[in-house]
């Protein structure tokens, strides 16, 4: 689509009636699409713990964000970090999105999906590439998880590396408790936590 094209399609749902907005938004999506110009997708899903923004690029999902992070702060943050050319494009995380729903209806026990890695590094992804060994339905500790990740004396380091995992519930950061059985902190806040290890458990 050529920039006149997208100036002529403006100006047409401009006009009084013509309620085209959402269908030239599409055309834009797939435009972009397949001229290489979008580099992040994302859409927000409803889910039990709230609006959640899956965000992914050509490599792999990249972000998943609860409400309470402020989803216009992380688009932002995704833009800084990633690239400006982000679009609304559902389509891109139609597999994403399927795989939670799968998972918040306990029929889904671990993602099968491509994961793009690039916003965490060093200790952090090294914490949070052993979080998906902590099976479903059980816990670990920090102390564990510093431990696994080649640092056992590194727990503070492992609060941390959670409390920034860029794709909480699909890389489990919520399984790992306090050495005494609390919850401890949460990025999706206590109650999203509770849900999550209540909802494992129940399967």
């Amino acid at each position: 689509m050529t920039d006149d094209g997208i100036v002529e399609d403006l100006a047409r749902i401009t006009r009084p009636g013509s309620g085209k907005l959402a269908e030239l938004h599409d055309r834009l999506a797939a435009a972009a699409q397949h001229d290489g110009l979008l580099d992040v997708a994302y859409r927000i899903v409803d889910s039990p713990v709230g609006p959640l923004l899956l965000a992914a690029t050509e490599q792999g999902l990249v972000r998943v964000a609860y409400a309470r992070e402020d989803h216009d702060i992380v688009l932002q943050h995704l833009a800084d970090e990633v690239s400006p050319r982000i679009l609304r494009a559902p389509g891109r995380l139609d597999g994403a999105a399927r795989e939670l729903d799968e998972y918040f209806a306990r029929t889904r026990r671990s993602f099968d999906l491509p994961l793009d890695w690039r916003l965490t590094a060093g200790f952090r992804s090294t914490v949070l590439h052993h979080l998906p060994e902590i099976d479903y339905g059980r816990t670990a500790s920090y102390a564990t998880v510093a431990a696994l990740a080649g640092s056992p004396k590194a727990v503070r380091a492992v609060g941390t590396a959670c409390a920034k995992n860029p794709l909480p519930v699909v890389i489990p950061c919520h399984r790992v408790v306090r050495s005494d059985g609390a919850m401890g902190g949460y990025l999706g806040g206590a109650e999203a936590k509770r849900l999550l290890l209540d909802l494992e458990a129940a399967t």
